[in-house]
């Protein structure tokens, strides 16, 4: 395993660990300051700044990306909600390209109005099969743009709402379904905090393989959860055995970023720089 213990060069802040003390500006100046030169971006906190200001700021402070947040929402109703999802996505991957990210991360959705608490119809499996034609079309896309798309499984708590693809094993089906020559164009983000309970986490980690493993999100799984969207923990606060799965990750051949991950209403009340320094603690003695 790569050895954490004495820089942040394998640290990323993903922006929704500080959404709430700063705006992504300043998220990156912060980062910036402290030597952390990998971020990921979410494209609420991009538009409120502007598309073209984060691109010149990124540059001017020599900051990457690893990787950018998101795109994905397919499933609706009907034949036009199906098409301003697949121009939402197209706009994303435009942004994601401007970025200079190397994958546009996709949240998948499920049953359309569900996030809202008013679900339109209860069919998953419709719910699936339009996932799998919104990543076909996209992908199309993508391709001719040169960015490679990640599918995040999400927890299954988040199958109705937020993604009906809840297992890295279903996530690596539609890449084999979709980009069957391994190409790089399609693959996986593992996020330490959606498949930490997955039987099968190991052995899909190296069916993965490094083709296929595009992103890996860190955070930390408390016991006594509050909140299924904004309870995450910090790293060393949970029951995720994390240096185990960077250890299947590696073996498998990622060799990426480590992106600290944390939605939590807790960290984010705590001051941005205090986040920050205990994300850097944590990434060089837990993970």
């Amino acid at each position: 395993m790569r050895d954490f213990s004495s820089d942040v060069a394998h640290l990323s802040i993903n922006s929704a660990t500080l959404r709430k003390q700063l705006g992504l500006p300043e998220i990156l100046e912060a980062c910036a300051r402290r030597g952390i030169r990998t971020v990921c971006p979410w494209r609420d906190q991009v538009a409120a700044a502007g598309l073209a200001r984060i691109a010149r700021q990124l540059k001017d402070a020599g900051l990457g990306l690893s990787g950018y947040c998101r795109g994905g929402f397919f499933p609706a109703v009907d034949a036009a909600g199906l098409a301003r999802a697949l121009d939402d996505n197209r706009r994303a991957v435009d942004e994601a390209k401007q970025l200079a990210a190397p994958c546009l991360v996709l949240v998948v959705g499920s049953l359309p109005g569900a996030l809202g608490g008013q679900p339109t119809h209860n069919d998953i499996s419709l719910a699936r099969a339009q996932v799998l034609a919104g990543i076909a079309a996209t992908l199309e896309y993508a391709r001719s743009v040169a960015m490679p798309l990640a599918i995040e499984p999400l927890h299954p708590m988040q199958a109705a709402d937020r993604a009906c693809v809840n297992t890295l094993e279903h996530a690596l089906d539609l890449c084999d379904a979709l980009d069957q020559d391994r190409t790089g164009a399609l693959g996986v983000a593992v996020d330490v905090y959606h498949t930490w309970w997955d039987p099968k986490l190991e052995s899909q980690i190296a069916r993965a393989g490094r083709d296929r493993l595009l992103a890996y999100h860190v955070c930390d799984w408390l016991l006594e959860t509050r909140d299924l969207v904004n309870d995450r923990g910090m790293m060393g606060d949970g029951i995720i055995e994390l240096k185990k799965i960077r250890q299947w990750l590696e073996a498998a051949g990622y060799a990426g970023p480590a992106e600290v991950e944390i939605f939590s209403e807790r960290w984010w009340q705590r001051p941005a720089e205090d986040v920050l320094e205990l994300c850097v603690a944590r990434y060089q003695t837990v993970l």
